[in-house]
């Protein structure tokens, strides 16, 4: 009796045995490239002994790097499934999912095809020029099956040639992934126009592709040149990386709408709405080339415990995007000035632009930099029919983690007088979570961290207990301590008046693009108090009428203390109301240097500047 009661206890704690895998294959085809519609089918093949009676066929919500949900279902359309040439039966059973019933069948075939026309880091776009795509936004996944190896076949438009960050070979269409996972963390090109430049830095191999719309300037070489500037800032810092192919895939849309960059193991791809001749648009490329390379690193290997593998039904819930992403922001820029695309003094006026933006956000004192990482499937390119307030209650991680790491940077290397700095923290985090630590699931080697975990690194690294650092300006609210941080290197902030015109906590509709209908009001300002609303409609301003262009000037005729009439129109009458009229409350910050700083604090500013 007791042997087979600890029988039964092994039994029960045993861990459960994982589904045999499946084999599953991809084509994707492209047929009539201005109907934008991708030509997916997928091939099934189901083990013998597998009793389950169907296979589920799921679109992700989302896809990494843009933590909101996208729904990439709503765009599949004529899904069909067979078996040995006879169709099988299948049905809708959540708005993500297709079961289809094997019938006994051990090999399924599912097709489907799903519209795509944005040139975007998240979503697909094929038309007459060019296919551009990541993954997740185009192929669905067998539910419980993708930790398994998956194949597959492109069959691009005649004369249109494949690049992709896994590509080995010219004329490749062909490819063997290791998981699901893995084939959709990989953006591809399809088109007749790409170039493709090389070069290499410490015995790994970089390309660079360029799929240009306009006109290049005959800069491209000088591109190229400058982006391998930024590697070799980016890998003098990290370390020679794991990985010895690594291609940037850049997009010059030339609609003066596309824009984005998105981080992938070995790739990114980066759009830039403009042409390649405009400065502008060349130097926009570079800047966001320093923040997406950083990124094979930080997210894309050293990375929170939330993120990957992922649940696809659901969106990610991280606590530690202010590192993952925001980190990533301060050393996009920190590298774009070793890199020496920018001097000392535009470096500081980045950061002290930052500032403002973060300083000035009535939301700085309501939410924290934990709660701004928790809120990304609302705040990351979130689209909403709902009316929110999210302008007045959420900032972006983005930022505020780019200025909790400059503070950090600033602290560690006063505490140990320059001899560590954020770089040693980031080093040693990648080299224990990434590099050291036993795997955690198939996705990727190493584990993810805890913002406990970070917190412990930082503190080893500054060589002083950081506890109270994450208590008040991570998971609290409190004013993050430049002053502290700024001293001991001769450096201080400056706050002045923002030479703005004053709005009176008034906000137009952004998306009311010829009125002046309103959006959400700046919380507690003389808008609200004056008992004006979002979606009223600004008719006049102390009896002058105004419309989007003049609004502004004609407040700014008055002062502080007034008391100004305003009419509306709400719910078609139009009301008089009154506005009493604040100081300004909005700042510029920008970072000077102390020229009465000590010769100590001078040699710990210029080795931060790389002077």
């Amino acid at each position: 009796m007791i042997r087979l009661a600890l029988v039964l206890v092994l039994t029960l704690l045993a861990p459960a045995q994982a589904p045999q895998a499946y084999g599953i294959s991809y084509r994707l085809a492209m047929s009539r490239p201005a109907s934008h519609l991708f030509e997916v089918t997928i091939d099934v093949s189901v083990p013998a002994g597998e009793q389950a009676a169907f296979v589920d066929f799921q679109m992700p919500k989302w896809q990494p790097g843009r933590y909101s949900v996208a729904d990439f279902a709503k765009n599949v359309q004529e899904f069909t499934a067979q078996a040995q040439n006879h169709p099988l039966q299948w049905m809708k059973i959540d708005d993500q999912t297709w079961r289809v019933q094997r019938q006994g069948n051990r090999s399924i075939t599912a097709t489907y095809k799903m519209f795509g026309d944005d040139l975007s880091g998240t979503y697909g776009q094929l038309d007459i020029g060019h296919a551009s795509y990541t993954g997740g936004e185009i192929f669905m996944y067998v539910t419980g099956h993708k930790p398994d190896p998956v194949e597959l076949h492109i069959e691009p438009p005649q004369k249109w040639r494949v690049v992709n960050g896994r590509t080995e070979r010219p004329n490749q269409v062909d490819w063997k992934y290791p998981d699901y996972e893995l084939m959709i963390d990989n953006p591809t090109e399809i088109g007749p126009d790409w170039t493709l430049d090389e070069f290499k830095v410490d015995g790994r191999n970089y390309r660079v592709m360029i799929h240009s719309r306009g006109d290049e300037g005959g800069r491209r070489p000088a591109f190229v040149r400058d982006v391998e500037k930024i590697v070799r800032a980016e890998v003098a810092m990290w370390g020679t990386p794991e990985f010895d192919n690594y291609t940037f895939m850049y997009h010059f849309a030339a609609d003066d709408r596309s824009s984005d960059g998105m981080e992938h193991l070995t790739s990114t791809q980066i759009i830039e709405p403009g042409i390649l001749a405009e400065r502008s648009t060349y130097d926009g490329a570079l800047a966001t080339t320093a923040h997406e390379f950083f990124h094979a690193w930080n997210v894309k290997r050293l990375r929170p415990i939330e993120l990957g593998p992922w649940d696809w039904t659901r969106p990610a819930a991280t606590r530690g995007l202010w590192i993952a992403e925001g980190f990533t922001q301060y050393y996009g820029i920190v590298l774009f000035h070793r890199a020496g695309f920018e001097d000392s003094s535009g470096f500081l006026r980045d950061l002290g632009y930052t500032i403002s933006t973060i300083e000035n956000s009535p939301a700085n004192k309501l939410m924290s930099a934990e709660e701004s990482s928790m809120a990304a499937p609302f705040i990351d390119a979130a689209l909403s029919r709902q009316r929110t307030n999210l302008s007045n209650t959420s900032f972006s991680y983005y930022l505020k983690g780019e200025l909790i790491a400059l503070n950090l940077d600033l602290i560690i290397r006063g505490k140990t007088n320059g001899r560590r700095s954020l770089d040693d923290v980031m080093r040693r985090a990648y080299d224990e979570f990434y590099v050291k630590s036993p795997n955690a699931g198939y996705y990727l080697k190493g584990r993810g961290y805890t913002t406990e975990d970070f917190a412990r690194v930082v503190s080893d690294i500054a060589g002083a207990d950081m506890t109270d650092f994450f208590r008040r300006y991570i998971r609290g609210t409190e004013t993050l301590p430049y002053d502290d941080a700024f001293s001991s290197f001769g450096l201080r902030l400056v706050k002045t008046l923002e030479n703005q015109p004053y709005t009176g906590g008034i906000v137009i509709d952004p998306q009311d693009r010829q009125g002046v209908r309103l959006g959400a009001l700046q919380t507690d300002s003389p808008a609200e108090r004056g008992g004006l609303q979002q979606g009223d409609v600004l008719l006049s301003i102390g009896g002058t009428p105004v419309n989007r262009a003049d609004w502004t000037f004609t407040l700014n005729r008055y002062k502080q203390g007034d008391r100004i009439p305003i009419k509306v129109r709400r719910f078609r009458q139009e009301l008089n109301l009154t506005i009493q009229l604040d100081a300004p409350e909005l700042y510029s910050y920008r970072i000077e240097e102390d020229p009465n700083a000590s010769a100590e604090a001078r040699s710990l500013r210029d080795a931060w500047l790389g002077k």
